[in-house]
C-alpha cells in the first residue's frame, strides 16, 4: 500500500469557504483503489507550520498514478486547489 502524505499552505485570501469546498471536493471524487482518506487543518500552535494535511492511501503504485492522471482528481485541483495554493510539499512511501 501507498501513502500519500501532503502538507499545504494556502494563500492568505483564501476564505474558510473555499478550503472547506476543496477539501470536500477531493473527499468526493471517486476512486475504488484509494483506502482511505483524510483532511485536516492545522492547530495554529506555531506560526510556521503548514495550513493542511491531505493524507490517502492507495493499494500499489500504480493504484496512485492512476490517481494522479485521474479526470476527477485534476479537476479538484485546478477548480479547487490551485487558485489558493501557495505552497505544497509531498511524501509517499510503502505502509
Amino acid at each position: 500500500m501507498i501513502r500519500s502524505i501532503l502538507l499545504l499552505k494556502f494563500v492568505p485570501e483564501a476564505t474558510e469557504a473555499q478550503i472547506d469546498a476543496f477539501a470536500t471536493a477531493l473527499s468526493q471524487v471517486p476512486f475504488e483503489r484509494r483506502r482511505h482518506f483524510e483532511f485536516h487543518r492545522d492547530a495554529r500552535l506555531t506560526d510556521d507550520a503548514m495550513d493542511a494535511i491531505v493524507i490517502a492511501d492507495f493499494d500499489d503504485e500504480e493504484a496512485y498514478r492512476a490517481w494522479v492522471d485521474d479526470a476527477g482528481h485534476h479537476r479538484v485541483r485546478s477548480e479547487f486547489l490551485d487558485p489558493i495554493r501557495a505552497q505544497r510539499d509531498r511524501i509517499l512511501f510503502r505502509i
